[in-house]
């Protein structure tokens, strides 16, 4: 190799290190394309209207405007979450293809056994976007006032006990309903639905007797009288509807849940993709307007570096799986 040649690689070898760092777009070394150069898909593992379909669409208009391509989002609903998680693990890992996961994602393997994809392996964390508390919700006609009122009319009716609406199985409500029944030493039904509205859908029905569940789609019902608070299941109250007393304060300490969402990519995903995907939505949270219309949806503005969400989801999966052997819930 002669003098001439080996500067000409020096100064490419260097021209491309700088691309992969340039905050514009990324060129990366498998295919030396720019990315994104076409349309990305985002993958809801829920249906259409849901806090985690919502704040999707919102993150997605944000991303293509920042990034310069339109961020699709797709609904991809079934099986708690798994069809969507198992669509984006056989998906190409070139970044054109984004899973916006939700908390089932750290609990599908407790629940089920044996899986089609690895959640541990077959997908990479990007970014935790949001955490969202549940909130413990009955139809205002309903007889029920506080918790308490709950476990005694599920203690009274034994045969039927209560029948909770949850957002899909293997979710964040849907194990904090089991913890609720476990700890009221009652019996419950955790009847599933294809994201949180239509739950909703159902308690204002009637066809149900209560929700444990994100608030989002419910706030529109609850100030308009439809729908009651009866509490949160948070260490702490929250921010996002202060009155509503935790269940704690109410003498369920152990009923503690939340859902999340979050984004995920292929495993094989080139590192200055996931990279720049995770600034951005770091920076689009932290964006006030942004933050103001999550919250409007029942949710807290998150961000964080890849590195962090893969140690929130492994926490999850460990705290989780004790529940579920704890409780003894089984998938469905």
């Amino acid at each position: 190799m002669n003098d001439t040649t080996r500067r000409s690689l020096l100064i490419f070898a260097g021209a491309l290190a700088s691309a992969l760092l340039a905050g514009g777009d990324i060129a990366y070394a498998q295919t030396g394309r720019a990315w994104p150069d076409k349309p990305v898909r985002v993958i809801s593992p829920y249906g259409a209207g849901g806090s985690n379909d919502i704040s999707a669409r919102i993150l997605a208009e944000e991303l293509g405007k920042r990034l310069g391509q339109p961020f699709l989002v797709e609904n991809k609903p079934g099986a708690g979450t798994r069809v969507g998680n198992e669509m984006v693990a056989r998906a190409a890992p070139d970044g054109y293809t984004l899973l916006y996961a939700a908390a089932p994602y750290a609990v599908v393997e407790s629940l089920y056994g044996k899986l089609s994809y690895d959640p541990r392996k077959d997908l990479r964390a990007v970014s935790l976007a949001a955490v969202a508390p549940v909130f413990l919700i009955v139809n205002a006609d309903s007889p029920f006032k506080t918790p308490a009122d709950l476990v005694a009319y599920g203690k009274a009716n034994k045969q039927r006990g209560l029948t909770f609406a949850s957002p899909g199985s293997g979710s964040g409500p849907h194990l904090a309903a089991e913890l609720f029944f476990k700890e009221a030493g009652i019996t419950g039904l955790n009847v599933h639905f294809r994201g949180d509205a239509t739950a909703y859908t159902e308690l204002l029905a009637g066809r149900v007797d209560a929700t444990l569940t994100a608030i989002t789609s419910a706030l529109p019902f609850i100030q308009n009288g439809k729908l009651r608070v009866l509490g949160v299941a948070s260490e702490q109250r929250s921010l996002i509807y202060p009155s509503a007393p935790t269940l704690r304060e109410q003498g369920f300490p152990n009923v503690i849940g939340y859902g999340w969402f979050g984004f995920m990519v292929p495993a094989a995903t080139p590192q200055p993709i996931v990279d720049r995907l995770s600034s951005e939505v770091k920076a689009i949270l932290a964006e006030p307007a942004v933050s103001q219309k999550m919250a409007g949806l029942g949710l807290q503005a998150v961000g964080t570096s890849p590195a962090e969400f893969a140690a929130f989801i492994d926490k999850e999966m460990t705290r989780w799986d004790a529940v579920v052997k704890q409780v003894g819930i089984k998938g469905e």
